[in-house]
């Protein structure tokens, strides 16, 4: 079959690796600029961000499997971290629900090697989908081309995207488009921050209570990443929502603040840089794997699925999703 996947995240590379050893032919469509979605690295003068996901651990046997074949090429390491919980001064110590890793040199890199090998489209953002004949066209945008233009003949088309621009896509193409238009993600702004010299603070990474931030983390304590002092913050779910159009200059001073309430560092940072996550966290999941219609050669899958584990937004989600549609096809 010839088969367009729409998004080259976790979810989507797994699918297409796993179509494209099948036999099928695969284009994979992404609007950004680079893959990996939200397992994101950002370059400045001062190194790398991981500033979307912060690592990922394992659950279900499958997943372990996959990871053990990663962790033997390279493509990924254990994070020896020190998490603690932060609550008004007071540090507890705290753990993962699983042991912690991490891609190197940075979180995008695992998307990268998944890539590598597939025909992925970068730059590509697929506005609408028409079908003709019973196979799929898709209209697709770039900045080089100011009119969306054509793409196809596919037999089959998956979307492996958030569930706001999956909806997008759906209407009127498929029985689940109601149940994918009922499930929400949360936004999250994201702070990059990094000092001129070591904070000496005793962790690595901290959940933090009663705060704006969620979540804070020493990127630079991470394997084979650049030297330095980095620190990623996550704004909590809440207080992301209720600032989400809120300018990114204004969200920076806001959570530089609340960092350094919560560190209680005296050290003032070189570098800031807010980036908004709009569809970060999904709140209310779907049970199932993935969604797959057969007659309309239509799949969704992403890791706001639960995908058999408890708890959803994970890389693991995601994987276990991109593979459950994949055969399911």
């Amino acid at each position: 079959m010839q088969i367009a996947i729409v998004g080259a995240g976790i979810s989507g590379l797994t699918a297409a690796r796993q179509l494209q050893s099948q036999g099928h032919s695969v284009t994979v469509y992404e609007k950004s600029a680079g893959v990996s979605g939200r397992m994101s690295t950002r370059m400045t003068e001062f190194g790398g961000f991981d500033h979307g996901a912060q690592y990922f651990t394992v659950a279900s046997e499958r997943f372990k499997k996959e990871v053990a074949d990663w962790l033997k090429v390279g493509w990924v390491v254990a994070w020896e971290s020190k998490l603690v919980s932060l609550d008004a001064g007071m540090m507890e110590p705290a753990s993962c629900t699983g042991k912690p890793f991490v891609p190197v040199p940075g979180m995008d890199s695992l998307g990268q090697q998944l890539a590598h090998g597939l025909d992925v489209r970068t730059g590509q953002q697929v506005v609408a989908l028409e079908k003709t004949d019973n196979q799929w066209r898709l209209s697709v945008k770039s900045e080089e081309a100011p009119n969306a233009a054509s793409a196809g003949p596919f037999d089959a088309v998956i979307l492996a995207i958030p569930p706001e621009l999956a909806t997008l896509l759906l209407e009127g193409h498929s029985a689940f488009y109601n149940k994918v238009k009922n499930v929400k993600l949360d936004p999250c702004w994201t702070l990059m921050l990094a000092f001129p010299t070591p904070l000496n603070l005793a962790y690595d990474g901290a959940w933090i209570s009663h705060s704006k931030l969620a979540w804070i983390s020493r990127d630079t304590s991470k394997p084979d990443h650049r030297a330095g002092e980095r620190w990623v913050c996550h704004a909590t779910p809440a207080w992301s929502k209720e600032h989400l159009e809120d300018d990114a200059e204004r969200i920076k001073d806001k959570l530089a603040k609340a960092f350094h309430e919560a560190t209680t560092t005296p050290v003032q940072q070189l570098h800031a840089t807010a980036h908004r996550w709009r569809y970060a966290q999904a709140t209310n999941p779907l049970p199932e794997s993935c969604l797959w219609d057969a007659k309309e050669g239509l799949g969704v899958c992403g890791d706001w699925f639960a995908a058999g584990l408890d708890g959803v937004g994970r890389v693991e989600n995601a994987f276990l999703s991109g593979l459950a549609l994949a055969k399911e096809m």
